[in-house]
């Protein structure tokens, strides 16, 4: 086919133009590269193979005219097989373009990816052509008719996470051509129980297109979860419910645009820290075949290059080489300024911030290109702050300005306060207030804290509640995978139980984490479903399960929990003492004449240091310095325990809720409580109160 090589454009991927198509690639190492076209009837069937020509800047270019939207193409690199020093070229496997807009073909056809049977053996001469993945010529234009960013500040932020095909795949009033995907999503019916619930934020798990791994398609499972990533700028294709790859980028721009109309925000969980290619024996689909050395940690030893692998997955993309930072920053900024979305949480964020030596670094190559760029600084960045197998790999506390952090210390803490450990008490009450002790040291902001009690990865909350242990057989690995430290409880009966008692028991306590979660100072995150009563039948790791487990079942519904969780929403939202974005620091409020805050022991007096850290306390209460003021009563213990309310014999108390009555949220002028009394505070419990009468004094010290 003739082909023109003029000028390239100035960064990877293809340029579509009336006269053609500019197709752009970096490569370092190569000592050529074909450019292939296939056609769009027939994948199989290689129409034309254009070779290309480098630049100074490694960049490989080519311009085809005619070509159009909808082409399928891939890569040939050709260069020396060199895996002792990082180097695997391999011409007979067609490569995807790192920085295509979408991609076609069967992503299970994993064996004709790979280079060799082993990691230093011969390269496979198995030509894949015909079976491989192909990436996919696109034409971004879309009518955004003046899509309004909702711009949530952080304080006012609700962030609820969820699973593109899960969350619709059983919903009764999404059309079923539409469950499981991004129209799906954006259905009214949808939108109107997220703004219902009182969501701001969306946080969707990985919808790049990934992989699943082949050792879970031998099990008859896949990786649904889907942090597999081998397309960092294609949404993954079968969460459209068109095959047309122009139509399926359409589909995600109008979800994204419905969810602005409604006044929600769509943050992406990215993976950026590994791709499915996986260890050295994993398949040739992309990065590796491209540039391995320019792409990926290694090691370098006697024994050769060696991928690091502190993602758990086979390797780590290096974002201290200038290509793969320049690969990553180019896909945030399109996902940003292309397809409208809000922000980014980043898995294994430690990884991605890792300097030229693999050690993590606040300065880092990636964190530094970030903290400088004028779009990307000014988007929601949430970090999950750690990565595996190294000693520098958990970091909470130490992402720098403008991230923001999963706080995994707030979720074991808050777990095992309501778990009833002993001695959780006092670091209990400083994960509550926005762990100043994590984030203040460094004078970051309350708002640092992504608060959070369960998420994708680990139990439900109502299994939380309900197993002791982990029951993850489905998974195929005989209960060995997921984490053995959930700080979980059964209520005395493990698993699923019509016992009154027991279902007591777990309804309060579910209603107390999610009332916790409300009342902390940081951003609160909400796992779909938690609100609605959602199990995965105590298993913990359910990343394999596209199936029932981890579905939202549609059918059933904790109508009591539901409504709780919709109106501890509302009251987080409606209380601006709740939404602070400081950190207590002891000073006065002119209007109520206390302290921001102010601990309570119980019996009348203020709460002293040595109650703090006795590991038997098991109830404590907090004035919180609104107008009118609040109080919250814990009681993590087994038993009732009296409780001497603040104030006055003319003091009024109106019970907000009550996490241990059903309903939790009461009407009514009996439920008034007098000054100095003597209130039974269940076990269990976490009950708030507002000031209804009289005037509030400062109780006296311990």
């Amino acid at each position: 086919m003739p082909f023109t090589a003029i000028y390239p454009p100035p960064s990877p991927g293809t340029v579509l133009t009336g006269a053609g198509v500019h197709f752009s690639v970096f490569s370092r190492h190569a000592t050529a590269l074909d450019l292939c076209l296939f056609d769009q009837a027939d994948p199989a069937c290689e129409t034309a193979r254009v070779r290309m020509v480098r630049t100074e800047s490694d960049l490989w270019h080519a311009f085809v005219p005619g070509v159009k939207a909808g082409q399928l193409y891939g890569y040939r690199a050709h260069g020396p097989w060199m895996p002792a020093n990082a180097l695997r070229y391999n011409a007979n496997k067609l490569l995807l373009d790192p920085y295509a807009r979408a991609i076609a073909g069967d992503p299970s056809a994993h064996g004709t990816m790979l280079s060799t049977n082993g990691p230093h053996a011969f390269p496979g001469a198995f030509d894949n052509g015909p079976e491989a993945l192909k990436s996919v010529v696109i034409d971004g234009s879309h009518d955004w008719q003046d899509d309004c960013l909702p711009r949530v500040p952080w304080q006012d932020m609700i962030i609820y996470e969820l699973h593109v095909k899960g969350f619709t795949q059983t919903h009764p009033s999404v059309p079923a051509e539409l469950r499981g995907t991004y129209a799906g999503l954006a259905h009214p019916s949808v939108i109107s129980y997220l703004r219902d619930l009182g969501i701001t934020s969306l946080q969707l798990l990985p919808v790049h297109q990934h992989l699943d791994d082949q050792f879970l398609l031998d099990k008859g499972l896949t990786n649904y979860w889907g942090y597999n990533t081998i397309g960092f700028f294609a949404p993954h294709s079968e969460y459209a419910s068109t095959r047309d790859p122009q139509g399926m980028i359409r589909e995600f721009k109008d979800m994204v645009r419905a969810f602005h109309a409604a006044g929600i925000e769509v943050i992406l969980d990215v993976v950026y820290n590994h791709t499915a290619e996986g260890s050295e024996s994993g398949p040739t689909i992309m990065l590796r075949g491209l540039d391995d050395r320019m792409y990926y940690r290694h090691t370098f030893d006697e024994h050769g290059a060696g991928y690091i692998n502190v993602t758990g997955c086979g390797n780590a993309v290096d974002t201290a080489s200038p290509p793969a930072l320049r690969m990553v920053m180019d896909s945030l900024r399109y996902w940003v300024t292309e397809m409208h979305v809000d922000g980014f949480r980043f898995d294994l964020a430690v990884t991605v911030g890792r300097d030229q030596h693999d050690n993590f670094d606040a300065n880092s190559q990636f964190l530094a290109a970030v903290a400088q760029d004028p779009i990307l600084s000014r988007v929601k960045l949430i970090a999950e702050p750690w990565d595996v197998m190294r000693m520098d790999s958990y970091q909470v506390g130490a992402f720098p300005e403008p991230w923001r952090e999963l706080n995994g210390k707030y979720r074991d803490t808050v777990r095992r306060f309501w778990a009833g450990e002993e001695g959780s008490t006092a670091e209990f009450a400083k994960r509550i207030c926005g762990s100043q002790d994590i984030y203040g040291v460094t004078l970051r902001s309350a708002l640092s804290s992504v608060n959070f009690l369960t998420s994708h990865d680990g139990l439900t909350l109502l299994d939380l509640v309900s197993y002791a242990s982990k029951h993850n057989e489905a998974n195929g690995e005989n209960n060995r995978d997921g984490d053995d430290h959930n700080h979980s409880v059964n209520c005395g009966v493990e698993g699923a139980s019509d016992d009154p008692v027991v279902l007591h028991l777990r309804a309060c306590r579910t209603r107390s984490l999610m009332a916790t979660l409300m009342t902390s100072v940081g951003v609160p995150f909400i796992n779909a479903g938690d609100e609605r009563g959602r199990t995965q039948q105590g298993n913990n790791n359910a990343y394999c399960q596209d199936s029932e487990i981890s579905w939202v079942d549609w059918s059933t519904c904790d109508e009591q929990m539901l409504d709780f969780t919709r109106r501890i929403i509302a009251l987080r939202r409606s209380t601006p003492e709740l939404r602070r974005t400081h950190f207590f620091d002891g000073a006065y409020n002119p209007v109520t004449g206390l302290p921001d805050v102010v601990w309570l022991e119980g019996q009348g007096s203020l709460l002293c240091h040595d109650e703090w850290h006795d590991p038997s306390r098991t109830v404590f209460g907090a004035i919180i310095s609104a107008d009118p003021p609040l109080v919250f009563l814990f009681n993590r213990g087994e038993m009732p325990q009296v409780f001497k309310l603040p104030g006055d014999a003319q003091c009024r108390w109106d019970i907000v809720y009550d996490t241990a009555r059903s309903p939790s949220f009461p009407n009514g002028a009996e439920l008034l409580l007098q000054g100095g009394r003597h209130h039974l505070l269940k076990a269990h419990s976490l009950v708030c109160l507002r000031l209804a009468a009289g005037r509030l004094e400062l109780p006296v010290a311990c």
